[in-house]
């Protein structure tokens, strides 16, 4: 089959059917071959093998086959994905996983747990578009603010995020079971957010700020002796 000729892609869902919103009509790029699909566990087979593949490369955490199911089983919608459709499997170049829930009873707030892009594909804009499509779903479904923590020696994710909004909000030192600080950044979608009360409760061992690859480690379920390591510093 020659590059001229249309190749049918795998069955996928189709995007969700929403407007797009300012940041995502800015920011979105559409690269020759590139295709943007929006996650469902019929894809799993597929692609969650090569999602842990890139991921595991591009980010210092060892995430687990549970901590990526625990995103993908319950907020599928809000993994996208970038394919390169002239390979001929249609290869997966780039990867966002977020969630959407309500913080410690507060604001209903989306997090992006994982953004990858492979070294190959960097430069064209993927990363973005993939975050603007989240944003943007996140918005559609009522999102108060969003969350993400970046290593504070990756500046360029940093840059990324904050040219979208993004404001740092703490540092996070040793946060990373590497040892390594972070950063939590935060894009505030409504006046006020910022100011809604939190609810201890919900979160009594300060799990809030913990990486994702601690989902399914015991040494965070119940509290830790070191716990002070986790403490924040805030920013702003």
């Amino acid at each position: 089959m020659s590059n001229d000729e249309a190749k049918p892609l795998p069955p996928m869902p189709a995007f969700y059917p929403h407007p797009p919103s300012d940041v995502g009509q800015l920011i979105q790029t559409h690269p020759p071959n590139i295709a943007y699909i929006q996650y469902d566990i019929s894809l799993e087979p597929k692609y969650l093998p090569q999602m842990r593949a890139l991921i595991a490369k591009d980010l210092s955490e060892p995430y687990s086959i549970y901590v990526y199911r625990y995103f993908l089983y319950q907020w599928p919608e809000l993994c996208f994905f970038a394919i390169d459709t002239s390979t001929d499997d249609y290869a997966l170049v780039a990867v966002v996983i977020c969630k959407l829930e309500r913080h410690r009873g507060g604001p209903m707030r989306g997090y992006i747990a994982m953004l990858a892009t492979r070294n190959a594909y960097r430069g064209q804009g993927l990363a973005k578009t993939l975050v603007s499509k989240a944003i943007d779903l996140m918005i559609l479904k009522d999102a108060d603010e969003i969350a993400l923590e970046t290593e504070e020696t990756n500046l360029a994710a940093m840059k990324l995020y904050e040219s979208l909004g993004f404001l740092r909000s703490k540092k996070l030192h040793r946060y990373y079971l590497n040892g390594s600080s972070a950063y939590r950044l935060l894009l505030y979608l409504k006046p006020g957010v910022a100011s809604i009360p939190l609810d201890d409760f919900y979160d009594p061992y300060g799990c809030g700020d913990l990486p994702p690859s601690a989902q399914d480690d015991p040494r965070y379920l119940h509290g830790r002796e070191d716990n002070d390591d986790l403490f924040s510093q805030g920013i702003i």
